[in-house]
């Protein structure tokens, strides 16, 4: 991932970057890795250190640091295609309001199995009145940074290390919609994602980590936003799908949509149980 960094910024001399590393804890040579590779730089670099476990946690450290006009972030399994911040700069320069792109995702090694990719060739914008999951993903996110002074950041509590493993992109990008922001889709800037699931297991458990997450999600917003209310109706159509059109992708889910809705439901009997926890916690000194 560093390397391709230098490789990309190599490719497009004269434009402005800053890299921002957020170190989430390691325990390995990661850190010390890292601030080499930054010392060795041109170009200008920032390595933070966030102790405390979590994706969003580790993402919020980044964002309360970045300077720029653009803010661009991916995971560290991915590698950046050598064009990425060149076709990143052309994306945003069409821009004229705030918005949120995803780019391109590419299964990074042949033997893994071929989710967390990304392969529209097409641009896309989404439907505000729709629920964002899946349309673009945390791995390969850019936004203007207006964004982030009119819906904050990520939601701690969502994401891998927290304790709904996942949806922290998901929510991020079901806040901006709320908020009128622009979501789309440009397959000009890519990366390569090297995520290393090889098994049914792994994909299986993955999956119900999306879904769960998602649950957790449709509980956190259900009371004030109508658009959970579509989504768990399309959820709930969509259960007809497995019998009419089953899903044959995915050798280890039989009923898929049944699968997704069940951990679903998981994810939001969890999310309300982990609320009623706080509130109690919140209420005992007046106990």
């Amino acid at each position: 991932m560093l390397a391709s960094i230098e490789r990309a910024v190599a490719c497009r001399p004269g434009l402005p970057i800053e890299i921002v590393i957020v170190d989430n804890g390691s325990s390995d040579t990661t850190p010390s890795l890292v601030a080499a590779w930054c010392a060795a730089q041109s170009f200008p670099t920032l390595l933070l250190h966030e102790h405390r476990p979590g994706l969003a946690r580790a993402r919020n450290r980044g964002l309360a640091a970045v300077r720029g006009a653009i803010i661009a972030m991916t995971d560290d399994d991915c590698v950046l295609h050598d064009g990425y911040f060149d076709a990143l700069s052309r994306c945003f320069a069409e821009l004229d309001a705030p918005a949120i792109v995803g780019g391109r995702i590419l299964l990074g090694n042949p033997a893994d199995l071929a989710v967390t990719i990304k392969l529209e060739d097409h641009p896309m914008v989404a439907d505000p009145a729709t629920f964002p999951g899946g349309f673009v993903m945390g791995a390969n996110l850019a936004f203007t940074r207006c964004v982030l002074d009119r819906i904050g950041g990520f939601d701690e509590r969502f994401g891998a290390g927290a304790p709904f493993v996942a949806a922290e992109d998901t929510d991020f990008l079901f806040r901006a919609l709320g908020h009128g922001i622009a979501l789309r889709y440009d397959p000009r800037f890519v990366v390569d994602h090297h995520h290393g699931r090889r098994t049914l297991a792994q994909e299986t458990a993955l999956l119900a980590g999306y879904s769960y997450g998602d649950g957790a999600l449709y509980a956190k917003h259900c009371l004030t936003d109508r658009r959970i209310v579509a989504a768990v109706g399309v959820d709930i159509l969509n259960l007809l799908r497995d019998v009419r059109r089953p899903v044959t992708t995915h050798r280890g889910i039989r009923h898929f949509y049944c699968f997704r809705l069940k951990h679903k439901v998981r994810g939001a009997l969890a999310f309300v149980a982990h609320k009623a926890r706080g509130r109690r916690a919140a209420g005992t000194p007046q106990d």
